[in-house]
């Protein structure tokens, strides 16, 4: 190997260039320096591939022509600058012109070496300088550069990268990159200069930027990006605002390395500015025949409420839909705010205003290989014909990055055919949709299985979601199959299939069971925030492997064979925690009901009613829930198979079946036909950098389930409505597996046959 650096190379030859011009040049004496000189011959030597003409013209002189000293560097230069030789020499020699240079040499092939971060096949994308082309140090080094710039967007900064070239016969080269990768330059810290309100702990939970952590084999986020780094101050920015700072403004972002340079330091620079809340709203007519009044219902932002855009924007779009519905096309809704600094206040005023009158020409979309054009599609509310309407492209956006089928999504609006005509371009860029995953799980109600699963949230690219699992444990084991269509018949409504087979081994009871479900439903909204789904059932049960000591209760519901039973049913959901005016809090509605009919008649309902808010400048999540449910039957009685069973994930601090009615022989966990169980916790910051993603939980839960029905004269324990409370301290830990908790719990009120546990871990829900 040579071992010549591109860029020293390249100095050294410019160095020499110039030398050995000048030394001809004085070769010549003083005067020839000072007068012209002129040629009729010229004579070039050195060259091999590039002929003497093409020489000629690079250097921009002709025979006869009188030639300064000057004039004579200039055309030097300019065969220099041709990228073709290493080195050109003019020497006037009498009256010939001696021009004598010497060619780069041909890449022979390009190799990249101590590279095992990123492959060949990515980094030789980077690199311009080609094989069978002229070697040029210049683009040598802005290959090096590109090189190095793939291993600092890793976040390693340190990585040093260098040209060389490997001489070989016939003027030819290899041209090698080696490459030292060095470590991960992390972020070490992100901190902020002029937060008041919010503390750096809760501002670094709206960043995607992460500080270093113990899961940063995993987790890519802390490295450092420009990209990112410019998301962040946007995600900043929506953070204030819509919490009714409107002058919130990230001054600059100051980024620095260590003295070490291992690491970065990030510093948000910001200005919070102050706090406002809405004031007068108002709505004004400028369209003729337009009754402003009329939609006054469309706004639901009130005087006094914390400032924020999301509401404008809601409203906005209220009154758009309602001037459809009403036949009104190309109306403009522009929202006039008036600030009144003294009482911390903005007046909006939506005035509606004629617009112009542009129809959509066409959609064109773009990059979608796998998904079908008419899923993307039906993300827009408009068709081709319709009228235009900027804010509606910007909601179709949005749900088109909703799906999570595309790792980047652009909607564009452009002229089309004529000046009343648009063309709006959708160009995505498609990502990974689907998951095959085997593995093993443990639950504490049903202790360790194995896990296989299929996911596919795309189905043949028609948006169709698709899940299939099969798992196995020590208490049960299950199959169930999912598959779901969001927009059947090309409409807000989903088509849902469901599939489940489950058996349990109850090893703390004297019996078994064997279920078996099919259900197909269809759901839809009926609000902005509600949404309902209807569904019909199919259903059979069996209790199998009943001892002869299990109880009586079991041994009679046993006797009735395989139950075969149908359903319709119903359920109601109304969910304000994303949709709602206040960033901060969120109430969540559950109502359903089930009716049988077959071999039982029966009723199932059950109710569901959560809130949560944040406090202590959003650091703190109060959440309280309430959830119950009834089961009643006509002519028939429920069996241990139908009734409910309060596991963790309802009332902490109890083993499965672990409290409610009992057989008093046999302590058999029989289930109740109604419960009820109110929640209420608190989630909290533990002192623990944020980037660990470990917070604290404290809880208390009350309630009970009771109400078994037909005893067949047998003796049972709590069959009344016996509260129970259970208090307890929750570790939460975000992984990357999932949000994990680790329950610890003391039972404050129980009964002498109930079975606590102190320690549980689950999967983290809101409700």
């Amino acid at each position: 190997m040579d071992n010549l650096a591109v860029r020293a190379g390249a100095q050294l030859f410019k160095s020499a260039k110039r030398a050995s011009f000048v030394l001809a040049l004085i070769g010549l004496g003083g005067a020839a320096i000072a007068q012209s000189f002129a040629f009729n011959a010229v004579n070039i030597e050195g060259n091999r591939r590039v002929a003497d003409g093409t020489i000629l013209t690079f250097a921009g002189i002709s025979a006869g022509e009188a030639l300064s000293a000057a004039e004579l560097n200039d055309a030097a230069q300019r065969i220099r600058e041709s990228g073709l030789f290493e080195t050109v020499e003019i020497t006037p020699v009498g009256r010939t012109l001696l021009i004598n240079v010497s060619e780069y040499p041909t890449i022979n092939r390009i190799n990249i070496e101590g590279n095992a971060r990123i492959k060949d096949d990515q980094l030789l994308t980077l690199v311009r300088s080609e094989p069978r082309r002229v070697y040029n140090p210049a683009q040598a080094e802005q290959d090096t550069t590109a090189i190095t710039q793939a291993y600092a967007q890793q976040g390693r900064v340190n990585a040093v990268v260098t040209p060389r070239i490997i001489r070989l016969p016939d003027n030819r080269v290899d041209l090698v990159f080696e490459v030292v990768e060095a470590g991960v330059t992390e972020i070490e810290r992100i901190s902020f200069v002029g937060n008041r309100t919010y503390s750096e702990r809760r501002l670094r939970l709206v960043l995607d930027t992460k500080q270093a952590g113990p899961l940063r084999s995993l987790i890519t986020r802390d490295t450092y990006s420009p990209e990112r780094i410019a998301r962040d101050r946007e995600l900043l920015t929506d953070f204030y605002r819509s919490r009714g700072y409107p002058d919130f403004v990230v001054q600059n972002v100051d980024v620095g390395l260590t003295r070490e340079r291992d690491a970065y330091l990030v510093t948000f620079n910001v200005r919070e500015g102050q706090k406002f809340s809405f004031g007068n709203v108002s709505i004004r007519s400028e369209m003729p025949g337009v009754n402003a009044a009329e939609f006054e219902e469309a706004l639901r932002i009130r005087t006094g409420a914390t400032y924020s855009p999301v509401p404008i924007e809601t409203d906005i779009s209220r009154i758009e839909r309602l001037a459809q519905r009403r036949g009104i096309n190309f109306m403009q809704v522009d929202p006039v705010i008036t600030r009144n600094d003294r009482a911390l206040q903005l007046n909006v005023e939506y005035v509606l205003r004629p617009g112009p009158r542009v129809f959509v020409e066409r959609i064109d979309i773009e990059g979608n290989g796998t998904t079908l054009d008419r899923v993307i599609r039906n993300q827009f509310r408009v068709v081709e014909g319709d009228p235009f309407n900027p804010r509606e492209i910007r909601e179709s956006a949005r749900r088109i990055r909703g799906l999570g089928f595309f790792q980047n999504a652009s909607v564009d609006a452009r002229e089309g055919s004529s000046p009343s005509q648009v063309i709006i371009d959708v160009n995505v860029v498609e990502g990974p949709t689907g998951s095959l995953s085997f593995g093993a799980n443990f639950n504490t109600d049903t202790g360790a299985g194995l896990l296989a699963s299929y996911r596919q949230s795309n189905f043949q690219g028609r948006g169709q979601r698709l899940n299939f699992q099969v798992s196995t444990a020590e208490a049960n084991r299950r199959l169930s199959f999912g598959f779901d269509e969001p927009q059947f018949l090309g409409r807000d409504l989903n088509f849902g299939f469901d599939l489940s087979y489950k058996t349990t081994d109850n090893e703390n009871a004297l019996y078994d069971t064997e279920t078996f479900r099919i259900s197909p439903s269809l759901g839809f909204p009926v609000s902005e925030n509600g949404r309902l789904a209807v569904f019909a059932a199919y259903e059979f049960t069996d209790l199998t492997d009943v001892a002869d000591r299990a109880s009586e209760i079991i041994r009679q519901e046993a006797a009735q064979g395989t139950v075969t039973t149908g359903s319709l049913g119903y359920s109601y959901s109304y969910d304000t925690r994303r949709t709602g005016l206040n960033p901060n809090a969120g109430v969540l509605l559950r109502f359903g009901q089930e009716f049988g009919f077959g071999d039982a008649e029966f009723i199932k309902t059950t109710a569901l009613a959560g809130a949560e808010t944040k406090i202590l400048n959003e650091e703190v999540t109060l959440r309280a829930t309430v959830e119950g449910g009834s089961l009643s039957y006509q002519e028939s009685s429920s069996r241990v198979t139908d009734r409910f069973f309060l596991g963790s994930r309802v009332m902490r601090g109890f083993e499965a079946g672990g409290i409610g009615p009992r057989d008093a022989e046999t302590d058999d966990a029989l289930g109740g036909n109604t419960f009820a169980v109110a929640r209420l916790e608190a989630e909290f910051p533990l002192g623990i950098p944020s980037e660990y993603g470990i917070s604290g939980g404290a809880f208390i839960d009350y309630g009970s389930v009771w109400n078994v029905g037909e005893t067949f004269g047998q003796d049972v324990l709590y069959d009344e409505a016996t509260p129970r409370t259970v208090a307890g301290l929750a570790i939460l830990w975000d992984t990357p597996i999932g949000p994990l908790r680790f329950n610890f719990t003391e039972d404050l009120d129980s009964q002498e046959r109930d079975r606590p546990k102190n320690f549980d871990v689950t999967i983290q829900t809101s409700f």
